[in-house]
């Protein structure tokens, strides 16, 4: 999947996949964030937020498909994992993939509001005991696209959000 660029065609394929889960959160009413977790070029963490459907502030689609990372490696450590989100994580999730040792991070969408790595703040720049390698604005824009629809339609009091 590799191309002449390096990684980017690779990326834009997993990143499609979190978008995939996004477009799950949008139809089920949930700010669409999507997130995908790769090991040895397989998925094996996939989600979208489902804070409104488990009642649960911590139900963000990077926390949940970590989750099935671990569960599938049998590990807290994901070693060697790259996580792909349509937004930049927040610091909850941000800390939880420093924790379980991401190597590698594929985010789309900026978050200039509770972005953690680059955005608001930047966990990697703090002295912790990982450090995760990040690539931003992949499919950004495609990214975007389903947030910004789903606010403005929230605004306009068609969504419960």
């Amino acid at each position: 999947m590799k191309d002449s660029r390096g990684m980017k065609s690779f990326d834009e394929y997993y990143m499609k996949e979190a978008i995939k889960e996004a477009e799950k959160a949008y139809d089920s009413n949930e700010v669409p964030v999507g997130a995908v977790v790769v090991y040895r070029e397989k998925i094996i963490g996939r989600a979208h937020n489902q804070i409104k459907l488990l009642k649960d502030p911590t139900a963000h689609a990077e926390m949940i498909a970590l989750t099935q990372a671990a569960a599938y490696l049998g590990s807290e450590r994901l070693l060697e994992t790259t996580v792909y989100a349509t937004i930049e994580p927040c610091a909850m999730c941000a800390g939880a993939m420093i924790l379980g040792r991401v190597k590698r991070l594929v985010f789309g969408a900026i978050d200039l509001k509770t972005g953690a790595f680059g955005s608001v703040l930047d966990l990697n720049k703090l002295k912790l005991n990982h450090k995760i390698s990040v690539t931003k604005r992949i499919l950004e824009n495609e990214c975007a696209a389903l947030l910004k629809e789903f606010f403005k339609i929230k605004r306009r009091g068609r969504l419960v959000a």
